[in-house]
């Protein structure tokens, strides 16, 4: 009798081999241009001096790695997607990075200070740039998608929370060498300002197997009062829920197929939709929700929200408004597959947090330069590629050495066309869901 094939056991490592690979074969790419080193310089430069203080308290000293040129080095390092400490190494001592000089160094010292440099700092600098980005998206005049608009004047502020692992780390030295798979570098969670789309909080846990449940308390105490927040499926917590709603929080969740509940009362019902009131939860969690359905291509989406009122958050709002927590989505894309957060230079903790603190702070340089050229069209920020905004950056830099562009907001904003700035409509585009709900309640 022959014997069954054995079924492969899927690798723990993803795509990050592949990906390792293709990095270190990369060959060196090109200075940054001079118009992002400006706006690199004119956000986190000011806001890294800030925090030299707070580093010599710590009792480090300013030796040539201090943090200021970390700061530039970890940033230019990513931006340009450096292939590993090596290669970084040959372009600091021939190279102006950001605004620090060129400067001798070894790549044992820079690999050193890669892990012991005390990861709270860039987190410091981070957390001190968010403010900055959201005033200046604030300052800026540019359209919303129209369920965006409408929730940020009925509530202080439209949020999104999700998690998200990052890739595996390499064993080719220090404590994973002897380690049997590649560990994965941990887990993070955000909440996203779905307005802005630039992060209110972020936060870091080794702990790759770590489930969104943990991170409840710290995403309640960032969300502010009379806020409304998408959350999926995996923050189902009927305890948490009714913390929410005693501290005048609101949120909009895709609700379980298994979903026990006793039912309240009817607001409103059709063949395509329903939207009930209805009871959840036992003891401390016994609570009435907000039970949304919707029939859309012969399949039954089901939503639960805190909110109550079908006035004050009508029916097509709480579905168009669930829609829009896809942008969490992508900003884990940008940060992991265009900013390189799916590549780690180092296995220690401590360079792990570094590389994931500096890359949130490139996104949102990232977003600041994006939301300049939405404005510069007058289109929402939804209608720009964040990728191709990026990746169009090496052609300003041609533009510019011809003396044919000064400006790279100008140069992108009367480009589009050809570097594909606006995204392209499909036939295969799902419809617009706030006019596509309104429609199902009105028939």
């Amino acid at each position: 009798m022959s014997q069954e094939p054995e079924t492969r056991k899927k690798s723990t490592v993803r795509h990050t081999r592949a990906i390792q690979y293709a990095r270190t074969k990369r060959p060196v790419s090109a200075p940054t241009n001079e118009q992002v080193k400006e706006r690199l310089t004119e956000l986190v430069h000011p806001i890294t001096l800030g925090q030299v203080s707070y580093f010599h308290s710590l009792g480090l000293r300013a030796r040539t790695l201090n943090l200021v040129v970390m700061m530039a080095f970890v940033l230019e390092m990513i931006w340009r997607q450096i292939s590993g400490v090596c290669e970084l190494t040959r372009i600091v001592q021939e190279e102006t990075i950001l605004w620090s000089s060129p400067v001798k160094v070894s790549q044992q010292a820079l690999s050193e200070r890669l892990t012991t440099m005390p990861a709270e700092l860039f987190l410091r600098v981070l957390t001190n740039l968010l403010p900055v980005a959201q005033l200046r998206w604030q300052e800026r005049q540019r359209p919303q998608p129209a369920e965006i608009a409408w929730a940020l004047a009925h509530y202080s502020g439209v949020y999104a929370a999700d998690g998200s692992t990052l890739d595996a780390l390499i064993r080719k030295i220090g404590l994973l060498q002897d380690q049997a798979t590649n560990p994965l570098a941990g887990r993070m969670t955000a909440l996203l300002d779905l307005g802005s789309r630039l992060p209110t909080q972020i936060w870091y846990e080794e702990d790759a197997q770590a489930h969104d449940q943990r991170f409840w308390p710290d995403i309640l105490k960032a969300l502010p009062v009379n806020a409304l927040m998408m959350i999926d499926m995996g923050y189902t917590n009927f305890y948490m829920f009714a913390q929410m709603s005693q501290q005048n929080k609101r949120f909009i969740t895709r609700a379980k197929s298994n979903l026990a509940f006793e039912l309240a009362d009817t607001l409103f019902e059709n063949t395509k939709v329903r939207d009930r009131l209805i009871w959840v939860g036992t003891g401390e969690a016994h609570q009435q929700l907000r039970l949304v359905e919707i029939l859309y291509r012969g399949k039954w989406f089901r939503y639960l929200t805190n909110e109550l009122d079908a006035e004050r958050l009508p029916t097509a709002y709480v579905v168009a408004l669930y829609w829009q927590r896809w942008r969490i989505e992508d900003a884990y894309n940008i940060v992991k597959r265009i900013l390189g957060l799916a590549y780690f230079w180092c296995g220690a903790q401590n360079a792990v947090r570094l590389q994931v603190w500096a890359t949130w702070l490139l996104y949102v340089v990232l977003i600041d330069l994006t939301d300049a050229v939405a404005e510069a069209l007058h289109l929402p920020f939804t209608a720009i590629s964040i990728e191709m905004v990026y990746r169009s950056l090496y052609f300003f830099t041609q533009a510019r050495q011809r003396g044919a562009a000064t400006d790279v907001v100008t140069y992108l904003a009367q480009n589009t066309k050809l570097l594909g700035i606006v995204k392209r409509k499909h036939k295969s585009d799902k419809p617009e869901p706030l006019a596509f709900v309104q429609s199902l309640t009105v028939s």
